[in-house]
C-alpha cells in the first residue's frame, strides 16, 4: 500500500491515479471526507488528516510501501517559514514513529541551498527535517511549474499582456505537474536505497518570451511580456491576499530566479526531462 498527500492537487493527483492504474493499493490523504469521495469512488482508501497532525499522520503510514509528502503553499499566513517548518517537523515526526521504508519527498530545484532562495527554503527546510528520519528518501527537485502561469493566463486572453517579475529573456526550467506526479509515482515504484535526489525539467527550457509565443498561437492575437519592477512585487502580493511576511519571500524568490541562483545541484544527483510541453498545459488550462 502506498500512501499519497496531497491528492486533491496536480502532482499528488497523478501520482494517486499512475499507482491505481498499476493496479497497487493507494491511501489519499485529505483534509475533508467529502474531498475524499471521488478518490473512493476511484478506488483508494481516505484518511483526513492534516499534514502537521503527526500522531494521526503516523498511524497513516504504518504498514505502507512507501508516502509521497510535499510541504503546501499557505500565502495567507504570516510567519511564514515558522509556520510551514512546524508542518516539516510534524511530518518527519510521523515518518520516524511510522518507519515507513521509504519517502518521496517534493522539493525543488534550489532546495540544496539554505537561504537567499525566498520560498524555496521551504523545501531546504523539509529536506533536512526528513533526511535524518527517512530509512530511503528520494527527494524530486523540479524547475518551476508550467501551471504558475495559470493566474495570468485570462491577462493574456483578455489584454494580450503577460505580467510576470521574471526577466522576460531568461531561460527558465519548467515542468509539467503531470510528469511531476507521474516521476513520484514512479519512484514510489522504484524505491531509493538509501538517499537519492531527482532533478526534473520539462522538454526543454523556456523564457517568459517563449511563453508569451505558445500563449499567442494559441490565442490567435499578440501577447507582450509585462515586467513591472520588482520593487512592485510585495505590494502585487499582498493586493491578492498573501501575508506581509509571504509576499516578500516571493519577492526573493524571484531575485534569486532571475540572478540564475535556482539551478539543478547536478552533484550525486539524477537527472529527468517529462515530455509535457506549456502548449499542451494551457490547452487545457484555457478550456476551464
Amino acid at each position: 500500500m502506498y500512501v499519497v498527500a496531497g491528492a486533491t492537487g496536480n502532482t499528488g493527483s497523478v501520482a494517486a491515479d499512475t499507482l491505481l492504474a498499476a493496479g497497487k493499493q493507494v491511501t489519499v490523504i485529505v483534509r475533508s471526507a467529502e474531498k475524499g469521495e471521488p478518490w473512493r469512488a476511484k478506488g483508494a482508501k481516505v484518511a483526513v488528516s492534516n499534514l502537521d497532525e503527526a500522531a494521526k499522520m503516523s498511524e497513516i503510514l504504518k504498514g505502507a510501501e512507501g508516502v509521497y509528502l510535499l510541504i503546501p503553499p499557505n500565502p495567507e499566513v504570516a510567519n511564514y517559514m515558522e509556520n510551514r517548518r512546524r508542518l516539516a517537523d510534524a511530518m518527519a515526526e510521523a515518518v520516524r514513529e511510522s518507519k515507513v521504508p521509504h519517502v518521496v519527498l517534493m522539493s525543488s530545484a534550489g532546495g540544496q541551498l539554505a537561504s537567499g532562495t525566498g520560498l524555496i527554503m521551504v523545501n531546504h527546510i523539509g529536506e533536512e527535517a526528513m533526511k535524518p528520519v527517512a530509512r530511503n528518501l528520494t527527494i524530486l527537485r523540479p524547475g518551476s511549474f508550467v501551471e504558475n502561469w495559470e493566474p495570468v493566463l485570462m491577462a493574456a486572453k483578455a489584454n494580450g499582456v503577460l505580467p510576470t517579475f521574471h526577466s522576460p529573456q531568461h531561460k527558465l526550467n519548467m515542468i509539467g505537474t503531470a510528469d511531476v506526479g507521474r516521476f513520484a509515482a514512479e519512484a514510489l515504484l522504484s524505491p531509493a536505497s538509501g538517499s537519492r535526489i531527482l532533478n526534473l525539467a520539462g522538454p526543454q527550457e523556456y523564457s517568459p518570451e517563449d511563453i508569451a509565443g505558445i500563449l499567442a498561437s494559441l490565442l490567435g492575437r499578440e501577447v507582450r511580456v509585462v515586467n513591472p519592477p520588482m520593487s512592485a512585487a510585495v505590494p502585487t502580493f499582498m493586493k491578492l491576499g498573501f501575508s506581509e511576511d509571504a509576499a516578500k519571500l516571493f519577492e526573493e524568490m524571484y531575485i534569486a530566479a532571475n540572478s540564475g541562483k535556482l539551478i539543478f545541484e547536478k552533484e550525486g544527483a539524477e537527472f529527468r526531462r517529462g515530455t509535457v510541453t506549456p502548449r499542451e498545459v494551457f490547452e487545457k488550462l484555457l478550456k476551464n
